[in-house]
């Protein structure tokens, strides 16, 4: 050992003089690693021999030295007192320049020989060998050059990774290697010797300094080696990072929930193995426990990245991430807060049937008020996502004030399609199915809310928030007080112009044999939305004599024809309103209503059969007995096989899995067997896949004779119905009295949004 170092004596004296440097902190820069620590020099000191011998300052530095010290000295001159400075300060730049060049040339001669030495088994020599590495590997210019070699990077990772060397040994080693892990080269090395596997398994390591610079180093190599990530995740890194977060040193902790958030992101296979660890439980522990800024908002960051998982979204509910999060809300870090928002809005689909929510709801109403744009993008859609199918959010929202919160979000908004829609869709929620969705559908016209709502059916509005905006009218106009509002501002205009544009595109991707699929929003779901609040607008006269003015009948007549059976219901009612009026069953027959409409009497769908019933015997008012005979044996064959069918137990039994048995057609439950029919038939996914009317077999005179014979197994209420026409009318006006099931997640083409 001592004949191989006696020949360096200029190394070693140089490699003093760096050590020098950076313990000293001559230098006075700033030196930054990859990994974001800055290593600030706390004093400055005058240049040494070594930097005087290699640099002399020049005849000119001397003189302006000399000119600096008489004009501070005696007096008093500001400017010659900032020209010293400046030339000190450049004196001293010069000398950093000599060392660092000094530093490389040293790096350049010892690597080699320090990859022998490393490799020497000799522990003494190993151990000043490493001594040595570690002084070069902390400066800057030296790094560089230990990363170009291969042989010493993996001769270091051989040594740490050994069982049977003693763990300063081992420590040294591991400190080498996480200053090589600053270069990208570095990293490179370190993962092709296969180091990975040993630096995984150093965090289990007893010995406090060894894991965490075993974590430091795997850090490094997750933020900037991206093909690292494997290699990492096939090691079981995901699972020692989950373990280390019981580690009393929040610093590690923070690291190892960095290094899951690096991982994770955009991984869905790495959040299911943070999954199978418990990471959930972890996070919402360390939410709980931890004060730590730093720590919180690394958490938040990674509990946003498992929150768009849809296996780790109900396991970080139940274990109560949703309150973890809230009791945050207020934290005075706003980065902190807006990662907390962004992951309870993802969580918020899944925590629809979460009790105690008050405290919470509250809060995201003041947070509508906030300036952020983030901020009230999250707190809407967390609002629209807990009012979806729970009354008592629903109540909730209502009484704290969030009606009128939600309106004038919707009114500030602008073109903001990502604020309004979800704030929409809460207003959507709050004016339906509970106790005080009357008193909400009243207060969004008492808060000027239904010419905000007309107002975002125009352009820019994109088809999503048309949607959405649909669905709300739909509800508003169930409150007989509103449909005077959406007239006066002409909303029953917009919504024909918006039905004729919807079944304009069908046509012509009809035509062209593509999908009417714009923007997310199947073209017939606007259809289907803007016929739906037509319909329950046309019980108001003057709304009626618009839509006849308009010549709207032959239009919802050819609607009739649609192979969807939303569509299919909700044109049969607006035409079963639009009846009342003579001239309006003219111009009806005149589009050749009556065919379809015989057809739909044998729909599946008893709200549809209902509507094309009741506007057959309207239309059959004033015709002859034999028309209105055979109309009426045409009811009975339709009504009978109805009741025939839904007598079968196997077919009920297809439905006993649908929920809590509410069925909707148009909103009302019509009967118990009508249940299961609407919603078999209003399952309509618009992702692809459209159920049309099942017809039943054709009405010609052998029907007819069948269905005569059996008119006295006919039962005594569907008699009652048939005889008496006026029972239709009450029932066509309660059908839709509670509005379409714009919540509903399987029953009902009105989703909520995926936010």
């Amino acid at each position: 050992m001592a004949e191989v170092m006696r020949p360096r004596p200029v190394a070693s004296g140089s490699l003093e003089r760096s050590k020098g440097k950076n313990s000293r902190g001559q230098s006075g820069r700033q030196a930054t690693s990859r990994d974001g620590t800055a290593e600030q020099v706390r004093s400055r000191q005058q240049p040494s021999t070594a930097h005087t011998a290699t640099v002399a300052p020049s005849s000119s530095s001397t003189n302006t030295f000399a000119f600096a010290a008489a004009a501070t000295s005696g007096a008093e001159s500001s400017s010659a007192l900032r020209i010293a400075q400046g030339v000190e300060i450049l004196q001293s730049a010069l000398g950093d320049l000599a060392n660092f060049q000094n530093d490389s040339d040293l790096a350049v001669r010892m690597v080699p020989e320090l990859t022998q030495l490393i490799a020497s088994g000799n522990t003494v020599t190993v151990t000043q060998a490493l001594d040595m590495a570690q002084q070069l590997s902390r400066t800057d210019a030296s790094r560089p050059i230990m990363c170009d070699s291969p042989q010493l990077v993996a001769n270091l990772m051989k040594l740490a990774g050994k069982s049977d060397v003693e763990a300063d040994v081992v420590s040294k080693a591991m400190a080498v290697v996480y200053d090589i892990s600053k270069e990208d080269q570095g990293l490179v090395h370190i993962r092709q010797c296969h180091g990975i596997a040993t630096l995984v398994r150093h965090l289990s390591s007893n010995t406090e300094m060894l894991m965490f610079l075993a974590i430091s180093t795997l850090h490094n190599m997750l933020q900037n080696l991206e093909y690292s990530k494997g290699d990492i995740r096939l090691a079981g890194g995901i699972q020692r990072f989950v373990s280390l977060l019981h580690h009393s040193n929040v610093k590690v902790i923070c690291m190892a929930i960095d290094c899951l958030y690096l991982i994770c992101y955009s991984h869905p296979e790495s959040k299911l193995l943070v999954l199978s660890a418990n990471g959930p439980i972890e996070i919402v522990r360390i939410l709980r426990t931890h004060s730590y800024e730093k720590l919180l908002w690394a958490t938040s960051r990674l509990g946003k990245v498992l929150s768009v998982c849809p296996s780790n979204k109900p396991a970080m509910v139940d274990a109560g991430a949703m309150q973890a999060f809230s009791i945050h809300l207020e934290h005075k870090s706003q980065r902190f807060v807006q990662n907390v928002l962004w992951a309870m809005r993802n969580l918020s689909d899944q925590a629809t049937t979460l009790p105690g929510m008050g405290d919470l709801l509250h809060s995201l109403i003041d947070l509508l008020a906030s300036e952020d744009a983030t901020t009230v993008t999250c707190a809407a859609g967390i609002l629209s996502n807990l009012t979806c199918n729970n009354e008592q959010n629903k109540v909730t929202v209502c009484r704290e004030g969030g009606i009128e919160a939600l309106i004038r979000t919707c009114a500030q908004a602008g073109d903001h399609d990502d604020i309004t829609e979800p704030a929409v869709c809460a207003l959507r929620h709050l004016t339906n199915r509970h106790l005080e969705a009357e008193v909400a559908q009243n207060a969004v016209r008492h808060h000027h809310g239904v010419r905000v709502l007309v107002r975002l059916l125009d352009p820019p509005s994109k088809w999503p928030l048309i949607k959405a905006v649909l669905g709300l009218l739909r509800n508003l106009a169930l409150c007989p007080a509103n449909h005077t509002a959406v007239r006066e501002c002409g909303g029953v205009h917009r919504l024909v112009e918006l039905l004729i544009a919807a079944r304009k595109d069908i046509d012509a991707c009809n035509a062209r044999g593509t999908s009417s699929f714009v923007d997310g929003v199947h073209m017939e779901e606007i259809v289907e939305g803007t016929t739906g609040a037509l319909h329950i607008l046309a019980r108001d006269v003057q709304n009626r004599t618009i839509l006849q003015n308009l010549q709207c009948v032959p239009l919802f007549v050819q609607l009739l024809y649609f192979d969807v059976e939303n569509i299919q219901r909700v044109a049969s009612g607006v035409l079963y309103e639009l009846a009342q009026s003579k001239d309006s069953a003219i111009v009806m027959e005149k589009a050749g209503a009556t065919s379809p409409l015989t057809e739909l009497l044998h729909s599946r769908n008893e709200a549809i059969a209902t509507y094309s019933a009741a506007i057959l015997l309207k239309l059959s008012e004033d015709k002859t007995g034999d028309y209105k005979k055979r109309l009426s044996v045409e009811l009975s064959n339709s009504l009978f096989r109805a009741e025939a069918h839904w007598s079968a137990p196997s077919d009920v039994a297809n439905f006993a899995d649908l929920g809590d048995g509410m069925s909707s057609v148009g909103g009302s439950v019509i009967s118990s067997r009508a249940g299961a029919s609407s919603m078999a038939s209003s399952n309509y996914g618009y992702g692809g896949q459209r159920r049309g009317v099942r017809r039943g077999p054709g009405h010609g005179n052998q029907q007819a004779a069948i269905a005569e014979s059996a008119l006295e197994e006919i039962p005594p209420d569907m008699l009652e119905l048939l005889d008496d026409p006026a029972l239709i009318e009450a029932a066509m006006a309660n059908a839709g009295q509670h509005g379409d099931d714009s919540e509903g997640m399987g029953s009902s083409a009105w989703q909520d949004t995926d936010l």
